[in-house]
């Protein structure tokens, strides 16, 4: 009896689904709009059994049937790109999509979705594409589209070939490629603007500054706040795809917009405290803006506090976007064109060894602006739970930018002194804290790459640094910081040393990458102890030490180290599957929670289709 009723049931769904297709065809506009949200509930909520049932679950058997299977999707995604290509209202369209997204997220495995074959075989990539180009179906719809067109991206990504790739990766089309950047640029934007509105609320004092906006992040509970870095996964991961896949959409991310009446994402909000001050606040980018610019400052903000494993995913998808820009050739052009200069506002994370002051961010290129990032990063992330694979993701960024400036002769107006400063710290930091990290994981490669950047300074440091004086610099920092590389050259020396330790290989390549460094702190200290003693002197000046190392730069031997200016390329397959397949699962999660079809207005779709009737 049991098994009838729900036979019974499944009947009368599926005959409600089908009719509800053949119902799209019809001329009465009412009828149409009823179809779709009927489609869209019934479906939701077979989704939602399927979720909750423990055995097998034939999905499309219980949608629409196998034996129409084919015949019905072909039929709804034809109905669904006329809605989205035609003449047809705002709303009819939102409301298509909203149907688009209810069969894609349905399941969290969306690989396992038997329902997305039919809509990648009758795709609506054009019609997504479409939205994208126009600017007023963009403010209303773009970030629906970018979203689905997103995650049918990842369906089925490492196991056959998804037309979707495809596609975007030879999308040429300026205007849709414009509009999917404007589609994250506005999200982003608002995104920051939000956070310097809040900063400005709790300045009381840079101690609850610290407190409220960096150890707690955001306004609220926990759950909200981690959801809050959360909603940006989404738009993360479509910028993502456009940067890794579509080599045409560089082109877009230091292009100058002006256009910045795309809404944000409606989950992209920073709490529900967030209330806009009397003035526009100082540090907000100025327009006109571009996609890189508020990215950067964007990732200053999620970069503060990684507290929570979800945030620490959104800053690790931070970096990988950033190693795909580092990589790209034309990107990097972009980048270090002093011609394209931007004054970019990055946030940095009060400490108990300084104090934030509000300065008036430089007008500089993009490459500098990336710099300071990384530099910040470096600096303000040396804790006890010790984030080794952001950075690892962080040194690789900085040594795409540095072998570019060394294969093109690119000499950046930087202040370099920060950057050795930052990794001569993470050095001593490494050393010092040796005893604790060695337990939890392996940081030699680390040091290796920090080391091999050093490295590439020493070795050709004089074909890109931007003034001659910045070479002699450096080896006065290293001679200065000498103690930092001894006890770095002791602690490899120790573990490679030691037959039962793990990665004692590592710490023996960590040894020979050092030699550059063991030959300048020993070269140049007897050098300057011998000019004091003949000159009478105890403490000499900087300038002083300068001119002894320029003296003795021709008795120094040096080894030329090889592949210093080569990197391993990124590849997504295989290192970093298992994140993007749970990456692509929080987000459809998210998404699936944020539909809710009882808030539609059936009425204003009804009047706004009765007024064009």
């Amino acid at each position: 009896m049991a098994m009838r009723k729900r036979s019974g049931s499944g009947s009368k769904r599926q005959h409600k689904v089908c009719h509800s297709i053949d119902t799209l065809i019809d001329e009465h506009p009412f009828r149409v709009v009823y179809a779709l949200q009927t489609l869209a509930a019934v479906i939701q909520s077979i989704y939602k059994k399927a979720s909750q049932n423990e055995c097998d679950f034939n999905l499309i058997d219980v949608v629409i049937g196998c034996k129409d299977a084919e015949e019905r999707m072909t039929k709804l995604m034809q109905h669904c790109n006329t809605f989205l290509l035609g003449e047809y209202p705002d709303s009819l369209k939102a409301l298509c999509l909203k149907l688009l997204l209810i069969i894609v997220t349905g399941m969290d495995n969306l690989s396992q979705n038997s329902l997305l074959e039919y809509v990648m075989v009758n795709g609506v990539f054009e019609s997504l594409i479409q939205l994208l180009r126009e600017t007023t179906l963009r403010n209303r719809h773009g970030h629906d589209a970018v979203l689905l067109l997103t995650l049918l991206v990842n369906y089925r990504k490492y196991e056959s070939t998804n037309s979707y790739i495809v596609k975007l990766s030879i999308l040429d089309d300026e205007l849709a490629l414009n509009g999917y950047s404007q589609v994250i640029s506005g999200s982003l934007m608002e995104f920051c603007r939000l956070f310097v509105q809040q900063k400005a609320e709790v300045q009381a004092s840079w101690l609850s500054s610290l407190t409220s906006m960096v150890g707690s992040m955001f306004v609220g509970e926990e759950e909200a706040k981690t959801q809050q870095v959360r909603a940006n996964n989404a738009l993360l991961l479509a910028l993502y795809e456009a940067t890794h896949l579509n080599r045409n959409f560089v082109t877009t991310l230091a292009f100058t917009k002006s256009d910045t009446s795309a809404p944000p994402s409606p989950n992209n909000t920073l709490g529900p405290n967030a209330v806009a001050p009397g003035s526009q606040p100082p540090d907000v980018i100025a327009q006109p803006f571009n996609l890189l610019a508020i990215f950067l400052q964007y990732c200053s903000i999620v970069m503060q506090a990684i507290k929570t494993e979800a945030i620490l995913n959104n800053v690790k998808l931070c970096f990988l976007i950033l190693s795909c820009i580092a990589e790209d050739q034309y990107a990097n052009n972009l980048m270090h064109d002093a011609n394209l200069a931007f004054r970019v506002q990055l946030h940095r994370m009060p400490m108990y060894h300084r104090k934030i002051q509000d300065k008036v961010a430089p007008t500089q290129p993009l490459a500098a602006t990336l710099l300071d990032l990384l530099v910040e990063f470096i600096t303000s992330h040396m804790m006890k739970k010790f984030p080794l694979e952001l950075y690892y993701q962080c040194i690789g960024v900085l040594q795409r930018l540095l072998c570019y400036q060394k294969r093109c002769g690119v000499r950046l107006g930087y202040q370099w002194k920060e950057l050795w400063t930052a990794l001569f710290n993470l050095l001593k930091f490494l050393t010092t804290h040796e005893a604790h990290l060695v337990k939890k994981m392996n940081i030699f490669p680390l040091a290796i790459q920090i080391v091999n950047i050093l490295n590439l300074f020493i070795t050709y440091g004089d074909t890109f640094l931007s003034l001659p004086s910045s070479y002699d610099e450096l080896f006065y920092e290293i001679i200065r910081m000498r103690l930092i590389f001894t006890n770095l050259n002791a602690m490899a020396l120790r573990y490679s040393t030691t037959e039962s330790y793990e990665y004692k290989e590592h710490a023996l390549k960590l040894m020979n990458s050092l030699v550059n460094m063991r030959d300048i702190v020993n070269h140049f200290p007897p050098k300057i102890s011998a000019w004091l003693a003949s000159e009478s002197l105890s403490t000499p000046t900087e300038q002083q030490i300068l001119a002894i190392i320029i003296q003795n730069y021709d008795t120094l031997a040096l080894k030329l180290q090889d592949n210093l200016d080569q990197y391993e390329r990124y590849s997504e397959k295989p290192n970093h599957t298992t994140f993007f397949e749970e990456m692509v699962t929080g987000i459809i999660i998210d998404t699936r929670a944020s539909i809710n079809l009882n808030a539609l207005d059936t009425q204003a779709i009804l009047q706004e289709l009765s007024n064009i009737s």
